[in-house]
């Protein structure tokens, strides 16, 4: 019996540590094998490359001088969706809106759209790719379901005729380089009809301006080995009535993840009210933020009718939405951490290493943070939109 015991918890140990060194030789794999097609180490699918420049020809897209004058000229030409195709564009003003790609990424195999904004891909030119959804003859379009990617659900309003149209057309793009503004949403999908999909994203080193929202991802299921990823970003929303913040955030699950949905690394959040916010029809969403600034203009006096919903927002929240934010060396600023009263039981989180807040002089700082006493003059001076490097 002793024998059998022993022989038990060898073949245990031996399943444990095979189970480990596995599970290590699918990081390196995964670190080794990247799915950006601009990545040197890239070993995926190789698909078309496809130019948009003013200067070009608009004929078919194939290089600088026959380069596509419009963005969705672009992505409408993508060929397939197996993956690995490029879509390049040369610093300039792009005025459109409601972007959509003929088709997704593959796992393994994303699809770049990528702005030349220090002319490493030969463009001839450097500075911001600006995609502006504005009214090119009235100005800025504040208007629901009007932003940079395209999504729409017929009947959400009587006005709203128009067939419902899902964001997960954008499934495994990477976005790098660009930056957006002039309407309801920055860099915001929606999945609509097609919530409860998984779908991933992953955006770098963009600026992401809207009404409503700068930036976020509404309603997909977690994908554990692919989740979503805002890095170097900088995200700003213009107004602070409803469903409002810089970024935000909807999961579909009934019940919390253990991956995130969104992972934001050192990425700047800017609003008058809720840098991060839960959607309001969201159920159970994850977010993970790892040396990122929130910043918020509301130090609101309620004893004058003032109201503030949090840095990090939960108020109006559906009956089955939960947030789980886990916080790694940010900071934050605002008049409250959370949203204050019921609404803000919706809301948990972790904090690891440094994890600061600066808030109005009345309001605790939740367990874990440390307590910001003077002017975070630093944290401030990134209200400023970056310029491109």
């Amino acid at each position: 019996m002793f024998k059998i015991n022993i022989d038990k918890k060898g073949f245990l140990v031996r399943s444990v540590l095979l189970f480990f060194l596995l599970f290590q030789s699918d990081l390196i794999a995964r670190a080794n094998n990247p799915v950006d097609p601009a990545d040197k180490k890239y070993e995926g699918r190789k698909g078309s490359c496809l130019y948009v420049s003013k200067t070009g020809n608009n004929s078919d897209g194939t290089s600088w001088g026959n380069a596509f004058h419009s963005i969705q000229a672009a992505l409408s030409a993508i060929p397939d969706n197996l993956g690995g195709h490029l879509v390049i564009i040369r610093p300039d003003t792009y005025v459109e809106a409601n972007l959509s790609p003929a088709f997704k990424g593959a796992a393994g195999s994303y699809n770049l759209l990528v702005g030349d904004t220090d002319g490493q891909f030969g463009s001839g030119a450097t500075g911001r790719i600006i995609i502006d959804a504005s009214d090119p003859e009235r100005g800025f379009k504040s208007y629901d379901w009007w932003g940079t990617i395209r999504s729409t659900s017929k009947g959400w309003r009587p006005e709203f005729t128009e067939q419902t149209f899902s964001g997960i057309g954008w499934d495994r793009w990477i976005l790098r380089n660009l930056y957006t503004s002039g309407g309801d949403a920055g860099f915001f999908w929606d999945l609509t009809n097609k919530s409860g999909e998984g779908f991933t994203v992953i955006m770098e080193d963009c600026v992401g301006i809207g009404r409503a929202f700068g930036g976020g991802i509404c309603y997909p299921i977690v994908r554990p080995n692919e989740p979503s990823i805002f890095r170097r970003c900088y995200f700003l929303a213009l107004d602070w009535v409803g469903d409002t913040a810089a970024v935000l955030v909807g999961g579909w699950e009934t019940t919390m993840p253990d991956s995130p949905h969104l992972i934001m690394e050192d990425c700047t959040l800017v609003h008058p009210d809720n840098a991060l916010a839960m959607s309001y029809a969201s159920k159970c969403v994850r977010v993970r933020a790892t040396g990122c600034r929130f910043v918020v203009l509301n130090f609101t006096q309620t004893e004058m009718g003032g109201k503030s919903t949090g840095i990090i927002c939960s108020q109006g929240h559906h009956t089955a939405g939960r947030l789980h934010v886990d916080l790694e060396d940010c900071i934050l600023a605002g008049y409250s951490v959370f949203t204050t009263g019921k609404d803000g039981e919706a809301t948990s989180y972790t904090v690891k290493g440094k994890v600061q807040a600066y808030v109005q002089f009345r309001q605790s700082v939740p367990a874990g943070f440390e307590r910001i006493n003077l002017w975070p003059a630093d944290l401030f001076d990134n209200i400023a939109i970056p310029k491109p490097k």
